[in-house]
């Protein structure tokens, strides 16, 4: 349907589930994409022939992230609930999911694509997870990142907001490869190295190869959604570094 947040196809006779992030410029995960990627996922996960996932983006930009407006108190609980759910179904999903990155992809929409298995970025691709700039911290990357990337890096995207060009990227091993097409890219890896394979041996290769790490990454992020909402939710800055944002002002940082 036209003006859908995610559209959706069956490529290479079936096998492989396109998905793509339809509102550019910008295709900011709020609530209506994150439900329609969801039931795109769920309305697949039980086909016997599926292969793979192929998550893309229209437009310049994979995603600049969550919306800032669903991160306040009154609708965050919410929004995490359905973010953190997307992610753990992601992390669950039966068969490998390919990324391809353009551009910016920052905040939730990093999240979304680290929950993948192999990501493939263009070379002006920018990721990163900005939210300690205003004042919040990213409950999933939390978890994502350092199991990707080892914990001295995770610590440092985390703890600057700093956003890594495609070369960084690929030489901590976020990224799988790096090339002018993304999507051809993560195509290419299919055809040569999936679409020739039992798609039932392949969800057992897969089951068998996330088990501990998805187990391990559901339970941390159940712990560090508590954080963010019982804890980092009540505080004084936590609520200015998100009104200053919105107000396209300098935050007033009290430290409490």
């Amino acid at each position: 349907m036209s003006g859908d947040p995610v559209r959706w196809h069956r490529d290479r006779d079936g096998r492989l589930l396109r998905l793509t992030l339809a509102r550019p410029r910008a295709n900011i995960v709020d609530t209506s994409m994150i439900a329609a990627l969801g039931r795109v996922l769920a309305d697949h996960a039980g086909d016997s022939g599926l292969l793979a996932v192929l998550l893309a983006a229209d437009g310049p930009n994979f995603s600049f992230g969550a919306s800032v407006e669903e991160h306040f108190p009154e609708h965050c609980r919410d929004m995490l609930a359905g973010l953190h759910a997307l992610i753990k179904r992601l992390l669950d999903y039966p068969v490998p999911i390919l990324v391809a990155i353009q551009g910016q992809c920052l905040g939730g929409g990093l999240e979304i694509a680290l929950a993948g298995s192999l990501l493939f970025g263009a070379p002006d691709a920018r990721m990163g997870q900005p939210e300690i700039r205003i004042g919040v911290f990213a409950p999933a990357a939390s978890c994502l990142l350092p199991a990707r990337v080892g914990q001295s890096r995770a610590e440092d995207l985390l703890y600057s907001g700093r956003s890594i060009g495609a070369e960084d990227a690929l030489a901590m091993n976020l990224l799988h490869a790096i090339s002018d097409d993304p999507v051809a890219a993560a195509l290419a890896y299919f055809d040569q190295y999936l679409a020739g394979l039992s798609a039932c041996s392949l969800r057992f290769a897969h089951q068998a190869a996330r088990g501990d790490y998805s187990i391990y990454l559901k339970t941390r992020l159940d712990a560090v959604e508590k954080l963010y909402l019982e804890r980092l939710m009540s505080t004084h800055d936590a609520v200015e570094g998100l009104n200053a944002f919105v107000e396209k002002r300098p935050p007033r940082w009290q430290h409490r």
